[in-house]
Formats: structure tokens, sequence, C-alpha cells
């Protein structure tokens, strides 16, 4: 990650988890970024107390209200607008998600909306929301082609949204949870198609088995750190790909 310079950055659930994780990387590099976004829904609760730890002793840390309400993430990009000033965002990383650990027979019509509404519609519109500030970004820069330095959004997938590989069945149906990641990885193609033109480059990550508090998964310390040396090695070959924190494209 040593040669990965970015100027901005969001990440989306960073509370807890991966997208926690992921500031902490990005705070701790020897050449940080100018500013660091972290958003969750909750900015002054018990959940958010470590990122006001690290916002405390990080300058380039700000903390973003935002929810998957248009209202919230209206009103997110335009704080973060105001911290850019004349400067776009670098980098977007629709992180948040939620899972619900339902079978076949046990999902419901809500939890299917909700996870859905999360997921998928919520990646959906804040990259709507944040695109302005992305082709501000990708303008703005020198660099040739498509990189996440230059402009880009990277959507935290899953193999479990993987129809080809349908990832640990056995350990888990979570059939909401793999439906809408098999939509969050059509919407990254469609970003990318959409969006490439302008300068930004779209992909689906899928972290590793990691351990979050959506109740699945093993802790793996591949997960963030193998992210982030992904990352930098992105280009325009791989606008619109479904990769893993090793960099290895997987099937849709």
């Amino acid at each position: 990650m040593a040669g990965f310079n970015v100027r901005s950055v969001l990440v989306t659930g960073a509370n807890r988890g991966i997208g926690l994780g992921l500031v902490k990387q990005f705070l701790g590099k020897s050449n940080p970024p100018e500013w660091v976004f972290a958003s969750c829904r909750d900015p002054k609760g018990e959940r958010a107390q470590e990122l006001k730890t690290l916002a405390s002793r990080h300058p380039n840390l700000a903390i973003i209200a935002l929810a998957t309400d248009p209202a919230s993430i209206k009103a997110a990009a335009a704080r973060v607008e105001e911290h850019l000033k004349s400067s776009g965002l670098n980098l977007l990383i629709n992180n948040a998600g939620i899972a619900r650990l339902n079978t076949l027979e046990s999902e419901t019509a809500e939890d299917m909306s909700l996870v859905y509404a999360t997921n998928v519609t919520g990646p959906l519109l804040v990259s709507q929301a944040f695109l302005p500030l992305l082709k501000k970004a990708a303008q703005g820069s020198p660099q040739p082609g498509l990189s996440c330095s230059k402009a880009a959004i990277v959507n935290m997938s899953s193999e479990g949204g993987s129809i080809t590989n349908l990832f640990a069945w056995q350990l888990g149906q979570v059939v909401s949870y793999r439906c809408s990641k098999a939509a969050l990885n059509m919407l990254t193609k469609c970003q990318s198609l959409g969006y490439g033109g302008d300068g930004i480059l779209s992909i689906a990550v899928h972290p590793g088995w990691v351990q979050t508090d959506m109740g699945t998964g093993r802790l793996s310390p591949l997960g963030v750190q193998g992210i982030l040396n992904v990352l930098p090695t992105l280009s325009k070959k791989d606008n619109g790909a479904f990769v893993n924190w090793e960099g290895k494209v997987l099937p849709w």
C-alpha cells in the first residue's frame, strides 16, 4: 500500500468491522489522505465511540452522519463537500451492509426489503449523491486511465452473492443477504458502464471470510489489509469486475 496515494476517501459503515478497519489503515499510512470521511448512522452514539477516539487524534478524520434515507445521504454529501472545498472525492467505499440469518423457509418480505434497501439501494443512492465530487476529482487529476487514487467507487460485496460459487451455502443460507450481494454486483457493472467515461473506476470486492457483528464469518487478518493491497493495482481493465482481497477475479 506504500505507493497508494489518495487525497480523500469516504468509507460508509465505518464504526465497526471492515469499515472501521479501513479507516484505521488509511489513517495509519505514512502518507495518509488529506481527508478520511467515516460515515455511520449515529456518530454521537455508543457504537461510534472508537471513531470518536480516532477523530480526537487525527484532525484529517471527519465523522459523517449517513443513513439510507435520501435526505440523510444528501446532507452527508453537502458536509463532505464543505470539507473538500474546491477538491473532489477520490475514493468512495460503499461498505455499509447488514445480514439476516434466515433460511429459504424463514425468510420474510420485511427482511428482504430491509437488507436490499441497505445493501443495494443504499450504495446506489450514495454513489448518485457523491457523483459530482467523484467527477470533480477525476477531472482535476493528471492521471491517465482509471484508478482508485484518481476517482473510484468500491462496492463491498461478497462471494456469497456469486451465483456460480454460492460461497458457504452449507454454513448459512442467508438468502436475503446473498440476493442483495448479487444485485450489488450488477449495480457495480452498471456503474462501470455509466461512469467509466467520466474517469471513474467501479469495482466490487469480496473482502474475505471475516468476522463482523453481522453474525457471520471467521476472523481473517487478510481482509482489510488485503483490500488495501488490491486497490492500488486496479485500473481500466478491471472496471466493473468482481474481485477478492487477493485481486483474483470471481465469477458472477
